[in-house]
């Protein structure tokens, strides 16, 4: 009988000489900065604190991880930057550290309350450092009352959700970066469904080149291609006008725009509307006949003396016959759209009700390469000008999400000057004040407009492979987020580093799993399988060509 009472009795004595992971010092502050500090580890403490069965404690001192630092009565949160080893640092480990925020101590637990971003006490060198434990992350991730979705897990915890909150992430604008293949689309899709079922009636606008979403959304959005898009062509404004009908460059093109803008505005003063509404504009949304414009074009061609060249009516003229006259542009250039079905449009893109699918998603997949950017251009002027002359209604904000965004804004040394880019950017710097939202979706965000990423209050951060990309996204991200920033390379599939506005802290999470019918159809092909079957190629040649031909899809 004895013997298992002296062991249970040396088994009480190491359990009291082993260490209180969470209770005991980790390290010490060696200097402070304003933002940030180097800190001092104890080598043998962080070897002791990795055995720990709390995930936080576990990770304790390395990069990327929390730490706590004691301030009179209250704790200091900082993020663990970088780690190097110092012989003459006391406990072998130099760190330095970024200051994320502070919050009160619970007398008797020690665990941190009441968190807030920014620092008003900075600790004094030789102050203490403690481990983050999961249950003083869970305090400083939990929701502060704010609307807010769940997107994932934070790292490296188990169970602590990730929020975002929605309306801090929606009135700033966000962006979501990522190389190919890191789960980029299925992730803004996952971050969509969730806006969606929180708000069954907001009104999100997708811009969708790949036609990857369609899948996603089937059940919780209306889709629209070329096959229902219906856009009447009289809503571009004359910019965009220019951009479909002229051809030339230099003076030539001015001399066209002359032309042209001449004769659409009589065009537009033709239809009966024009007569009740007074004073028109050449950018005026107001019908009229594609037959007209070209009529008119013909009439001024015939008013030249000799010594004037008919050249720049005749190029204008057969660009606008070519285009009536081709099936691909049908979507946009019929003559079934000349009908006033403005409010219409705008009530079925914007979701004006939106009956409960509050998300379209305007696949241009199927558009003519050389009028995408135009289509996507005259898209994002509606959601501005309408946002503007809504403006003494009770406005409903728009939420405009652009994929591939990098296409549409690229930046001054990919810059072709077309339109798309200069209403992207204003939408970026001034859609806030009337109530537009931007979210930009892309994997090259150093190709990306520079004021635009700037312009973004969260930013959601995946694996980045290139350098320049990296850099660029550091540039954009606030000074406490600069540790997290460093493990952008070394992040998983479906993990990201979300800062801003949208969360309390920069947050490193691990998306949520989508259910298979909500995923975007952006799957990798898998060759070793589709490679190792055959059958029915001939078929499948056959009905892809005549598609082809048929230019439909």
């Amino acid at each position: 009988m004895d013997q298992p009472a002296s062991q249970s009795f040396a088994a009480a004595d190491a359990a009291a000489d082993a260490p209180d992971n969470a209770r005991d010092p980790i390290g010490i502050v060696l200097e402070i900065a304003g933002s940030g500090s180097a800190i001092a580890l104890d080598l043998q403490r962080l070897q002791e604190c990795s055995g720990d069965d709390d995930p936080s404690i576990a990770l304790a001192g390395q990069v990327g991880s929390q730490v706590k630092i004691r301030v009179g009565h209250g704790w200091l949160l900082a993020s663990v930057r970088t780690q190097r080893q110092d012989s003459k640092t006391p406990g072998g480990v130099m760190a330095a550290i970024d200051f994320l925020g502070e919050g009160n101590e619970e007398r008797l637990t020690g665990r941190i309350h009441g968190f807030r971003r920014g620092v008003t006490r900075y600790p004094i060198p030789g102050a203490l450092v403690y481990p983050a434990t999961s249950k003083d992350l869970m305090q400083i991730y939990a929701s502060d009352g704010r609307a807010s979705v769940q997107i994932g897990t934070v790292f490296p915890t188990r169970d602590i959700r990730a929020g975002l909150y929605i309306d801090s992430m929606l009135g700033k604008h966000f962006a979501l970066l990522g190389s190919t293949g890191t789960g980029k689309s299925t992730s803004a899709a996952l971050i969509l469904h969730r806006i969606c079922e929180a708000a069954p009636d907001g009104h999100i606008v997708m811009v969708d080149p790949h036609g990857e979403y369609s899948a996603a959304f089937k059940n919780t959005g209306k889709i629209f291609d070329v096959t229902n898009l219906n856009m009447p062509y009289w809503l571009m404004n004359f910019e965009e006008h220019c951009e479909v009908f002229l051809t030339t460059t230099g003076n030539d093109r001015n001399e066209d725009a002359d032309i042209l803008a001449k004769c659409l505005l009589q065009a537009r003063q033709k239809n009966r509307m024009a007569e009740t509404m007074g004073k028109i504009t050449v950018d005026s949304p107001i019908p009229y006949l594609l037959s007209d414009l070209t009529n008119l074009i013909q009439a001024e061609m015939g008013k030249l003396d000799k010594a004037t060249s008919s050249a720049p009516f005749m190029r204008i003229k057969s660009k606008i016959d070519e285009i009536k006259a081709d099936p691909r542009y049908q979507f946009m250039f019929s003559g079934m759209l000349v009908g006033d079905t403005m409010a219409e449009f705008i009530g079925k893109i914007f979701r004006l009700p939106s009956a409960g699918k509050p998300i379209s998603i305007i696949d241009v997949s199927g558009v003519p390469s050389d009028i995408t950017s135009t289509v996507v251009a005259v898209l994002s002027r509606l959601v501005f000008d309408f946002a503007i002359w809504a403006r003494d209604e009770k406005t409903r904000p728009v939420l405009l999400v652009c994929e591939e965004a990098h296409r549409y804004v690229p930046s001054e040394k990919n810059a072709d000057g077309s339109s798309v880019g200069r209403i992207l950017s204003r939408i970026a710097k001034e859609g806030r004040k009337y109530g537009i939202s931007l979210g930009l979706i892309t994997q090259r965000p150093s190709d990306l407009a520079e004021g635009v990423l700037s312009q973004c209050g969260t930013i959601i951060s995946m694996r980045l492979n290139n350098d320049r990309d990296q850099a660029f996204v550091r540039a954009a991200m606030p000074e406490g987020a600069r540790g997290f920033l460093d493990s952008i390379p070394a992040l998983r599939n479906r993990e990201c580093i979300i800062c801003g506005e949208g969360v309390s802290i920069p947050t490193r999470v691990s998306f949520d799993d989508l259910e298979e019918m909500k995923r975007p159809a952006s799957a990798d092909p898998s060759f070793s399988q589709l490679w190792s079957q055959s059958g029915g190629e001939e078929e499948m040649v056959e009905r892809t060509v005549q598609r082809w031909r048929a230019q439909g899809r």
